[in-house]
């Protein structure tokens, strides 16, 4: 080979390595970025939440007694009240109704009867009253005659029976004129028109209604003056420290709730979760509709507050929280993200970082709470493994973990 070729060939290997190498480093499969995590233990709770609100355990409503006109209430919402002290409401006798021409015309006739009878009754206590005083003067001269032996002890026993009669006859006639000048009040009260408005609040002669239980004012249901028929909502009470939580879960979240779960109570305005236990689950369900419109089968939960008052204080009722109702937690347990996991046939698997490549490993799950899984077998500690695996992670596909900015 002549020395000018050699030279030609020399000069071109370079070039020609040069665009081999970036042949082959551009064809060759790059690694794929992942984001992985790293399988270590720590604490696991398993809980279930739902919207909530608060309520005072006790709410009594204070109901109209009679049917009248109310006036107006001054208590408002928040105002402390005593147990069968505080007024909360008072009520004027309603008037009567208007009487249609036969009904009035029954009641004159009545009124008349009525005072033709307490005229009747006058005269008969009149005509008692005469006999007692014969009776009695009677009595005197039959005592005198005995006195000087003229008349029989018979006569003389004869004439006392006479005045006595006659002083049992003298009270029967007057409550038989009481008797009478009553039914002819209740013959004239038929009579009563509807009368005026009273013009002011000395002249009603009221029915107090009092609180029935110490407390605050929650809400005031009937506030200004008007007529209300009895049984009518007036006002709610109950004492605000008294508070309990209650929560509507789907049926099939309620069934894993018991009594005596520890729940925390997140999301009420405050710094820190607050501590609660479940009390009690109510034994039906109802149809609810959902914001979507589907119906679902609700269940109530009842929850207790457990830490001091002075910590939730400023809650009221009908205020929003969110509880979370412990199902189940550990403080120690090996715990992977549940974003690794994914299901092949009937086994769950996760993707390894085996020395910068993915190697696929069967795991056995226990408890998950929506964001982390417990794992019984096929990891260790320190394992890292991928996260969100995307469909170019493959088995012994190189990976290299995802830069961040």
């Amino acid at each position: 080979m002549n020395t000018a070729a050699t030279r030609r060939m020399w000069f071109w290997i370079p070039p020609f390595a040069v665009l081999l190498a970036a042949l082959v480093w551009l064809f060759l499969p790059r690694p794929v970025a992942v984001d992985l995590a790293t399988v270590e233990r720590g604490p696991l709770r398993v809980t279930i939440s739902d919207e909530g609100e608060t309520r005072v355990k006790d709410v009594f409503v204070v109901s109209a007694p009679i049917t009248g006109l109310m006036r107006r209430i001054e208590l408002e919402a928040g105002d402390e009240v005593k147990a069968d002290d505080t007024i909360v409401a008072r009520i004027e006798p309603s008037d009567p109704s208007f009487l249609d021409r036969r009904t009035s015309a029954e009641a004159t006739a009545g009124v008349r009867a009525a005072q033709a009878a307490r005229t009747h009754a006058a005269a008969e206590l009149r005509r008692v009253q005469a006999e007692l005083e014969f009776a009695q003067a009677e009595l005197t001269r039959y005592e005198g005659l005995a006195a000087r032996h003229a008349i029989s002890q018979n006569d003389l026993d004869a004439a006392r029976r006479r005045a006595r009669t006659a002083e049992a006859a003298l009270q029967e006639s007057r409550a038989g004129v009481q008797v009478s000048a009553s039914e002819l009040e209740q013959a004239r009260a038929r009579l009563v028109a509807p009368g005026g408005r009273r013009d002011t609040s000395a002249d009603c002669e009221c029915i107090l209604v009092r609180s029935p239980v110490s407390g605050r004012v929650l809400r005031v249901l009937t506030e200004s003056e008007g007529v209300v028929n009895s049984g009518a909502p007036l006002v709610e009470v109950g004492d605000p420290h008294r508070l309990e939580v209650v929560v509507d879960l789907l049926s099939t979240e309620a069934v894993e709730v018991e009594p005596g779960q520890a729940v925390l109570i997140e999301s009420w305005g405050g710094p820190a979760p607050l501590q609660a236990k479940v009390r009690r689950v109510e034994p039906f369900g109802y149809t609810k509709i959902s914001a979507l419109g589907v119906e679902e089968q609700r269940v109530n939960v009842v929850i207790d507050l457990t830490d001091a008052p002075e910590r939730w204080q400023r809650l009221g009722h009908g205020f929003r929280v969110e509880p979370r109702i412990v199902l189940w937690q550990s403080p120690d347990v090996l715990k992977v993200p549940l974003s690794a996991l994914y299901r092949e046939a009937t086994a769950w698997k996760v993707f390894r970082d085996d020395n910068g490549r993915a190697r696929p490993t069967p795991v056995r799950i226990g408890h998950e709470n929506g964001l982390e899984a417990e794992v019984l077998q096929g990891l260790e500690p320190g394992d890292r493994v991928i996260t969100h695996p995307s469909d170019r992670v493959a088995a012994g596909a190189r990976i290299e973990p995802r830069q961040t900015r």
